[in-house]
């Protein structure tokens, strides 16, 4: 038996290494990390680092299921997350009250087989620092938009810890998780968090880690190796909301973060603002862009791609940038070993897991390249 009565009764598979002992799950992704690295010959391996067990994750996305009793936020109409043990109690609350707030007011979940009801996602993001929260509720139209407004100051009154909430219009009858169109239903517009004292902020659609714990030693350590040479000139490329680069910022560096979310652009410039550092700059654009016109040489690379790493004609470009060092920060090792066969001027220096996700097989590894 596992702590989750989800994956015992064999309603939800999704944590699919909770039968595990915690030593074992990270022995067994120690053991596939070097597995993928062997022929890179690292020269050293750090020790992982380890999560929370429970209620780690700061992001919950429910999806919305009709029912006879209204909607049900979980898997089918018989199965709701909203006690998942990946969340806290206090955003195990928000989610319960809210169920039962859209059920109050007669809103229906988008049922795919009819193509019919309003109501498809229910996303929520908590920030450790304060215990803040924002709820997006993802719409097929802007059917029912008045009736979340003229019952909001309810659901606020049960959960104050509601700061942010928006509605999101995504009208395509597809498995897509969100549209375009964002529209804030309360005055504030992001949450505030804070990593070893850095500001970070979030809004609906900026990416940030999902395990707040493990981020902020991902982004201490980061900086740690980036301090090691004394580097001058750093570039953060797919940098979110500026976690790798702020916590690198220094008087004495000129740093350049680049992300085609202009949400997370917005979020970092708004933190370079309060640490105060003047060179520090956030540009919105994509990666492949700014290749395409910068010319100045630079110490340091920071690379935070997707899962599908940075392919190969990235990885050639920063062999002709040729930076120092590369600090690559991966969500999937596979692609991740594929990028180094691109990277052949560089030798991997320094590797460490850190353990973002816990009982499933995923896991963020941070690689220290150096060229030569």
């Amino acid at each position: 038996m596992s702590f989750c009565s989800f994956y015992d009764a064999q309603v939800c598979r999704s944590c699919s290494w909770i039968d595990f002992f915690y030593a074992e799950q990270l022995k067994q992704k120690s053991v596939l990390l070097h597995e993928l690295l062997f022929k890179f010959a690292p020269k050293e391996y750090l020790k992982p680092s380890p999560s929370p067990l429970k209620g780690f994750r700061n992001k919950a996305k429910m999806v919305a299921i009709p029912s006879r009793d209204g909607v049900v936020l979980g898997l089918s109409e018989d199965v709701s997350l909203i006690q998942c043990p990946l969340y806290d109690a206090s955003m195990q609350h928000v989610l319960e009250t809210t169920q039962v707030w859209l059920r109050s007011l007669g809103i229906k979940a988008y049922d795919v087989r009819l193509k019919k009801g309003e109501l498809k996602y229910v996303l929520l993001t908590r920030s450790r620092h304060n215990n803040s929260m924002m709820l997006r509720f993802v719409l097929r139209s802007h059917g029912v938009i008045s009736r979340l407004q003229n019952g909001l100051s309810g659901l606020i009154a049960q959960c104050p810890e509601l700061k942010v909430v928006t509605a999101n219009i995504q009208p395509i009858h597809m498995a897509i998780l969100e549209g375009e169109e964002e529209i804030f239903l309360t005055e504030s517009t992001r949450l505030e968090e804070r990593l070893n004292g850095i500001p970070l902020f979030i809004r609906p659609k900026s990416f940030f880690q999902t395990n707040t714990d493990v981020a902020a030693k991902l982004y201490k350590t980061a900086s740690e190796w980036v301090g090691e040479s004394k580097p001058k000139v750093i570039w953060d490329l797919f940098c979110g909301v500026g976690g790798f680069a702020l916590h690198c910022a220094a008087v004495d560096r000129e740093i350049v973060g680049i992300e085609i979310e202009s949400e997370a652009i917005a979020c970092a410039r708004d933190s370079a603002k309060i640490i105060g550092f003047e060179n520090l700059r956030f540009e919105a654009m994509d990666t492949a862009s700014f290749t395409a016109v910068s010319g100045k040489n630079v110490d340091v690379v920071i690379v935070n791609p997707p899962r599908r790493g940075l392919g190969e004609q990235l990885c050639k470009w920063l062999e002709r940038s040729s930076p120092a060092r590369i600090i690559y920060s991966s969500c999937n090792a596979t692609s991740l070993a594929r990028d180094l066969e691109y990277l052949p001027q560089y030798s991997v220096k320094k590797v460490q897991l850190f353990d973002m996700f816990p009982h499933t097989e995923h896991y963020e590894t941070l690689v220290e390249l150096v060229r030569g």
